[in-house]
């Protein structure tokens, strides 16, 4: 098996590595990649050689659907047996649109409201999760708290940067960039919207202009100016724990602005070089159990996307971080509404365009019409050049 570090719980996998349980005569033999995943994965179908019988694959696996011929059909191995154990819009995300299932379900990535209840305090607004849902239903209203909040504590942010914005208002949308039978549509109303949101927090001084990947996304979150922010839940771990650890017990989760959203979760796919395929998917459907998803979300941190993990007492603990509270239930909520939508094999070429030109809107080089203009350009030339529309 290949996988990225931070990918599966290493106590799992040892025992694994022992003997996998369900096909006692075969054992594990597990290769960590750190770097340059994906890249590793697909030379290796390209070339056929040297091919590992299992591989993860991340939230974008519908770019290995060009690729579906590659990997076994999970459903040819009983698959559709323990379909019921998950979330079915997780579960769909691993089928191509010719109904060939080529990933099986790992973790998700559900989303939420995280803030700082002791800047609110101070602000005067509401903090107590279920006041907090209630007056913040919506984006709108959101942005008018935020105003609030920044009124009473300058320099207050709702988000890090534009693109913060722009990606989890679509990871609430039942509808991205392409249909299931490849029509374009990440220039309609749902995405314009979505776009129309960022551009808004940014005009109204609510963002922090952090931008990803700079030592300024972590400082926001240490300074204290990222007061608020709809997050996925590894963001707990990533950002509030690790970039501001002193400011354990002043964190709170509620209910998103706007719905239950996703982004993120990974897959596990069995190639079709693995000579025991029996084998390899007693040892998946092992691994992805909703006993072991509750053992890997204390280790490394990922959220099941079994429904049943959700009432193991591993997650239902009190989090100290966050003042004790019970924050599963607000992502199992999240995991269990979010609507599902369908991810194509060119989201990622989509996207970059999309989120280029919103920095530019940020840092006030275009204007929104024209950065909009622009990037339905680039989108419709690249998709033309790899023959998608």
């Amino acid at each position: 098996m290949w996988s990225w570090t931070g990918s599966v719980n290493d106590s799992l996998i040892g025992a694994a590595e022992k003997a996998i349980p369900g096909a006692t005569a075969k054992k594990l033999s597990m290769t960590r990649i750190g770097s340059n995943y994906k890249t590793k994965v697909l030379t290796a179908l390209a070339g056929k050689s040297l091919v590992p019988d299992i591989v993860a694959i991340n939230d974008d696996v519908a770019t290995y659907f060009p690729n579906a011929d590659q990997f076994h059909d999970l459903k040819a191995l009983g698959a559709d047996k323990v379909s019921g154990d998950y979330l079915p819009w997780k579960w769909k995300l691993g089928i191509t649109p010719e109904n060939r299932m080529i990933a099986f379900p790992m973790d998700t990535g559900p989303t939420a409201l995280f803030y700082r209840r002791d800047i609110f305090e101070k602000a005067g607004v509401e903090i107590d999760p279920a006041q907090v849902a209630a007056a913040v239903p919506d984006w709108d209203s959101f942005i008018q708290l935020g105003k609030k909040v920044r009124q009473a504590v300058p320099g207050s942010a709702i988000t890090d940067n534009i693109t913060g914005i722009f990606g989890y208002g679509l990871a609430q949308q039942s509808k991205r960039y392409m249909t299931a039978d490849g029509a374009y549509i990440g220039d309609q109303d749902h995405v314009r919207q979505v776009w129309d949101l960022s551009v808004r927090v940014v005009k109204e001084g609510l963002s922090a202009n952090a931008q990803a990947g700079t030592t300024d996304a972590n400082a926001v979150v240490t300074n204290g100016r990222l007061v608020a922010y709809v997050a996925a839940v590894w963001w707990a771990q990533l950002g509030p724990k690790n970039a501001a650890p002193g400011t354990k017990g002043k964190w709170r989760v509620t209910t998103a602005p706007g719905g239950a959203g996703n982004r993120g979760g990974s897959f596990l796919a069995i190639t079709k070089y693995c000579k025991d395929p029996e084998a390899a998917f007693a040892f998946i459907t092992w691994l992805e159990s909703a006993k072991n998803q509750a053992e890997a979300f204390l280790d490394p941190v990922l959220f099941p996307s079994t429904p049943a993990s959700y009432t193991d007492s591993r997650l239902t603990a009190p989090d100290p971080f966050f003042g004790g509270q019970r924050i599963v239930d607000v992502f199992a909520e999240s995991a269990k509404k979010y609507p599902g939508a369908y991810f194509s094999p060119y989201d990622t070429i989509i996207g970059t365009p999309l989120g280029a030109e919103l920095v530019n809107v940020e840092v006030g080089s275009k204007s929104s019409d024209q950065a909009w203009k622009d990037a339905q350009q680039q989108i419709k030339r690249e998709l033309t050049r790899v023959g998608a529309i």
